[in-house]
């Protein structure tokens, strides 16, 4: 049978009555941009994630640009984030000037590593020694709360309270997700998320939305988002046009309602795929990191077998008070050729989030990187592999894929 990776067209089949009737609403009113349902969707996203302050935006990406400016980033200001990650982050830093400093992830969660970064802001990492920052000018870090779950953001906003630093939630794929009882948006200075049409809220084309804490940082984007001008034609700030446009509002404001709902059934295709391949045999350990991987010029690997690793969840388990929203179920395994060959005869979605992690990229090339600087993050884009979820996969549709994935590492 043929699984997509995901199926928005069963989504809507599900709310299409509701979908219709608010955006005829709009319709009506030929009130397209900044419409009451754009103040509608920014009230009830702030309200679900706990924040202080919320502003919709054209995109995820604009809604990280707008944190950077909030925070007057300047050209040669430096913000340390994830290497791990869709290239919108770093883009963000280098749009305004600002130079990335990527630090490695954690080997489990796929999130930036707290210890790296207090490796690099205690000045003994060797990246640290590489770029050689002006320590005034390291200004904000951008962890990703990828996949779905939550960078540990304990040890990371003690860090930055030490350093002075800003706190930019890159929360493009989490919303929902929480952290010892806090949802992803809440816990920085600011949360940025994207409703990309494939994302758990997903609107029908580009969208965004920004969560502020400050008062201050918060009137300061709410005037950036619309050309640095409030009231009309008065600038106070050089801004940008990123507007939320009243139809994806409207859309958001319905989808939002089953946010929850959908999150839940992500969680229960986790633990059914997780219960699957454990019940199969071929789930094993994540070990260390032996200093052979072909990030460090050998040909070993911390997957110590042909068994895969299932996702682990970390700040986002129950136990933690803590919860994963599973934007995508991402496996690993040194097989990961032969699986995607399988998956791909069977016609079965999957994807490789992400094949180069940045400090690889050869826009950045002239920061100096290596493979090595950030081994976890190569050895990561080796072996990761991500798998159909979405809430309407179907029982069948589940075992199907974990089958095809069991014969492919058994075969």
């Amino acid at each position: 049978m043929s699984i997509p990776l995901l199926d928005l067209n069963r989504q809507y089949a599900s709310i299409k009555p509701e979908i219709k009737k608010a955006i005829d609403k709009v319709l009506e009113s030929q009130y397209f941009i900044m419409g009451d349902e754009v103040r509608e969707l920014e009230e009830e996203v702030r309200k679900y994630c706990e924040a202080n302050y919320a502003y919709g935006c054209a995109s995820g990406s604009d809604a990280l640009l707008l944190a950077l400016m909030a925070i007057d980033l300047q050209p040669g200001d430096y913000v340390i984030t994830s290497p791990f990650t869709f290239f919108a982050t770093a883009g963000a830093i280098s749009r305004i000037g600002g130079i990335p400093i990527f630090l490695d992830i954690e080997k489990d969660s796929f999130n930036l590593d707290p210890k790296e970064v207090k490796r690099f802001l205690d000045g003994e990492h060797p990246v640290y020694k590489k770029l050689d920052p002006d320590r005034e000018k390291i200004k904000a870090i951008i962890p990703v709360h990828l996949y779905g779950q939550v960078a540990d953001m304990d040890p990371i906003n003690t860090l930055a309270k030490e350093h002075n630093l800003h706190v930019i939630e890159d929360a493009a794929q989490s919303i929902g997700a929480e952290y010892k009882g806090q949802r992803a948006g809440s816990l920085g200075d600011f949360g940025c998320f994207s409703f990309f049409p494939s994302k758990n809220l997903g609107a029908f084309g580009d969208a965004g939305l920004i969560t502020v804490k400050d008062e201050t940082w918060a009137q300061k984007t709410d005037i950036l988002r619309l050309h640095g001008a409030k009231p009309k034609y008065h600038h106070s700030l050089v801004g940008i046009n990123s507007r939320l446009d009243t139809i994806q509002a409207a859309v958001l404001c319905v989808k939002l309602q089953y946010l929850d709902e959908w999150s839940d059934r992500r969680r229960e295709i986790a633990q059914t795929y997780n219960h699957l391949f454990a019940e199969a045999g071929i789930v094993g350990e994540l070990g260390d990191c032996s200093g052979s991987c072909s990030a460090m010029g050998g040909n070993e690997c911390e997957l110590h077998s042909d068994k895969i690793i299932t996702p682990q969840e970390t700040t986002g388990s129950p136990r933690e008070n803590g919860r994963h929203i599973y934007h995508q179920y991402t496996i690993r395994t040194r097989k990961r050729d032969v699986v995607m060959k399988a998956l791909k005869a069977k016609d079965i979605g999957h994807s490789i989030y992400y094949p180069i992690p940045l400090h690889e990229q050869e826009c950045f090339a002239y920061l100096g990187y290596e493979p090595k600087d950030c081994p976890v993050s190569h050895c990561a884009s080796k072996q990761a592999i991500s798998l159909p979820i979405f809430p309407e996969l179907s029982s069948e549709e589940i075992e199907e894929v974990v089958n095809t994935v069991v014969d492919a590492v058994l075969g």
